[in-house]
């Protein structure tokens, strides 16, 4: 008799982000993972029971990437390659680039992954710097995208 195995789900606390291959880092939060599906509702003459439901344009909202300040300048450098200098050296265009958030297991490995078509950073927050805080150092990333696909 084959028994059962349950699989317990991973710690959200540990995942990293990465453009075209290069690791921007890790997150302490991301948000926007989601995407939904706008409705309209068409009355049909004579039909008073329901409404009929169609679908139409999917919408992704923008991820935000939250991280405690870092020491390295990957995740500021991918920013100023699509905007300013980066922009005019691009011929004014921006590229958009595929990118990965994974969740990884206890041993480090990917356990689910995110690939996020055609992402754009669009905002970086610095920290706020006040000599009277106890405040972590956060930093904070903006990223529009057309969508996203998942895998194992």
């Amino acid at each position: 008799m084959a028994k059962a195995h349950t699989v317990d789900p991973p710690f959200v606390g540990k995942f990293t982000f990465e453009i075209d291959g290069t690791k921007i880092g890790a997150f302490t939060e991301v948000s926007g993972l989601s995407v939904q599906i706008d409705v309209e509702e068409l009355a049909e003459g004579g039909q008073n029971s329901y409404t009929h439901k169609l679908l139409g344009r999917m919408k992704w909202p923008n991820i935000v990437l939250k991280r405690g300040l870092t020491d390295t300048d990957a995740l500021f450098e991918w920013l100023l390659s699509a905007s300013g200098e980066g922009l005019t050296e691009n011929g004014n265009k921006v590229k958009p680039r595929n990118g990965r958030i994974s969740v990884l297991d206890a041993a480090g490995r990917p356990m689910r992954t995110w690939t996020i078509l055609e992402a754009r950073p669009v905002k970086w927050t610095g920290p706020r710097l006040a000599a009277s805080s106890r405040d972590l150092a956060i930093e904070e990333l903006e990223v529009c995208h057309s969508g996203f696909r998942t895998s194992k």
